[in-house]
């Protein structure tokens, strides 16, 4: 299996970087005032905004080719999150698009959102 690139630095992320846990939870009101609750999902959904900036040309090609092996949102891959550490081993990108900039030497920019899949 693929893993998210790391930068020369050992980084996964830059600042400013953002992390977005989400629970989905049922809840169904009865007529008494009661209430029933259940998730949709057995643990949490978690999501990364991952904005890489002055990358080199070596760092740049290897987060484009991860994005065109994994076909955009199609494959999945590993991710360390960056605030704690913590290998995520089914994670995907959440769009088809790679928006990439080359402006000039060791001047490479990407924006990407990382999320965590839930079985």
């Amino acid at each position: 299996m693929s893993a998210f690139p790391a930068l020369k630095t050992g980084a996964v992320a830059q600042y400013p970087a953002s992390k977005v846990t989400t629970y989905a939870t049922q809840v169904f009101r009865f007529l008494d005032g009661t209430d029933q609750r259940f998730r949709n999902y057995p643990q949490a959904m978690r999501q990364w905004v991952i904005r890489l900036e002055l990358l080199d040309d070596t760092e740049l090609a290897q987060v484009m080719e991860l994005f065109e092996s994994a076909q955009g949102r199609f494959g999945t891959f590993s991710f360390v999150d960056p605030w704690d550490g913590s290998v995520h081993p089914n994670c995907s990108f959440d769009a088809d698009e790679l928006d990439t900039t080359l402006a000039d030497e060791a001047r490479g920019r990407v924006s990407v959102v990382v999320r965590e899949n839930v079985n």
